[in-house]
């Protein structure tokens, strides 16, 4: 067994007893520690010790190179053996180390994700590990989360995804010394085994049919067909984006944000009695029962609401569309609410951060975001059994093939 000598100053020695030194202390203590051993494992290697002049000798030594290795003491300054004609020195010293460091760069970049502010993060990481990052360190680690969000937002969508929910949300991005507006869109899709999966996001300028369909472009490249029911706002360009690249599905209107639109053309007073009836509405069983309550609701505020009601009239097929499925499926196709809940995650980390530094950064740190929140769902629960959707589907199949 390898015997160390370890020599401390006397106010070294007297440090490691003070409680306001002692980590400084026991930090130069490892130092000296962890040199000795790569000496000693130097000189195994070697099989021979400095100036040793010995037949077993198998390789000689070349100098020391520096290494900086971060722990909770604080950083260690190392020395690193170099050897020449012979065996090149390795260790096993700095495996714990090594898994230790990663982590902490790792956490560094969750912490970012998390939406703690680099400012933060450098006084974080100097109370763990003795060391201040700094923004541009952090920043950098930031962007070795690039080719995984990359891998992440272009892999190819082999499953069938029958349902597919989209929305957006505005974040601010700096660009050319100007602080500007622009849309995170987010495309959700419920796939055959009944996991909610998000299947693709993007930045753009503005929320327009061009930016949408380039959004569902890019799905359809990846594998993205046979889509049977869209669920979104009203928003103009995204309907007509769905439509011309969904051609056959069916586009629901979000109840949640209809309703919104209802009740601002409702006087006040009326505001709770027309809630509780469309919540009659949206529960129908069937369209037929739908369209009777429709009916009811408009003799009911033709007057009263005229705006309202004429509303209704032009909206009653998109926000019904959802009877077209099976009922077990129709309260959580009826509204966007699934990505209003995933929207205000994100808004909760985008908080901090306030405006993103460029393009780039919103790409890496919301789909790192939007990763995390993905292998959640795939982890969880199913989000439907999606059994006696098929079963539907292929006895409407067959009922077609036989009119034929």
């Amino acid at each position: 067994m390898a015997q160390f000598n370890i020599t401390l100053t006397e106010e070294e020695l007297h440090e490691l007893f003070l409680s306001n030194s002692r980590d400084k202390a026991v930090a130069k203590l490892l130092e000296k520690i962890f040199n000795q051993v790569l000496i000693c494992q130097s000189t195994e290697q070697l099989g021979a010790k400095p100036y040793e002049r010995t037949d077993k000798r198998k390789a000689h030594r070349n100098g020391y190179y520096d290494r900086e290795l971060i722990t909770r003491m604080g950083a260690l300054n190392l020395s690193i053996p170099r050897h020449r004609n012979g065996k090149e020195f390795n260790t096993e010293l700095f495996e714990r180390y090594q898994r230790s460091e990663q982590a902490l760069l790792l956490a560094m970049m969750e912490m970012v994700v998390n939406g703690v502010s680099t400012r933060k993060v450098e006084n974080i990481t100097e109370e763990l590990c003795g060391k201040k990052f700094s923004k541009s360190t952090v920043s950098a680690l930031c962007k070795k989360l690039d080719p995984i969000v990359h891998a992440f937002r272009t892999r190819p969508l082999k499953s069938h995804y029958p349902f597919l929910i989209v929305d957006a949300l505005y974040i601010k991005v700096r660009e050319d010394h100007r602080v500007q507006s622009r849309g995170l869109l987010i495309a959700i899709g419920v796939n055959e085994e009944g996991y909610r999966e998000i299947i693709g996001f993007q930045v753009s300028n503005t929320e327009s049919e061009s930016s949408w369909g380039e959004l569902f472009s890019s799905l359809k490249e990846r594998g993205l067909k046979d889509v049977h029911l869209i669920t979104s706002d009203n928003h103009k360009g995204l309907v007509k984006a769905a439509r011309r690249h969904f051609q056959g599905a069916t586009w629901q209107r979000c109840q949640t944000h209809f309703s919104r639109n209802m009740l601002d053309h409702t006087p006040k007073a009326l505001q709770p009695e027309i809630k509780e009836d469309l919540r009659q509405l949206y529960e129908a069983i069937d369209i037929d029962s739908a369209r009777k309550v429709r009916d009811e609701i408009m003799d009911k505020y033709e007057t009263k609401a005229p705006k309202a009601a004429s509303l209704l009239d032009e909206a009653f097929d998109d926000i019904t569309a959802v009877l077209a499925v099976p009922l077990k499926y129709r309260k959580r196709l009826r509204t966007t609410n699934g990505v209003e809940r995933l929207n205000q995650e994100i808004r909760r980390r985008e908080r901090v951060i306030r405006i993103f530094p460029n393009e780039a950064s919103v790409i890496r740190l919301m789909g790192a975001l939007l990763m995390e929140q993905d292998e959640k769902w795939q982890a969880g629960r199913k989000y439907f059994d999606m059994d006696l959707y098929y079963q539907t589907a292929n006895n409407k199949a067959s009922r077609g093939d036989t009119a034929a």
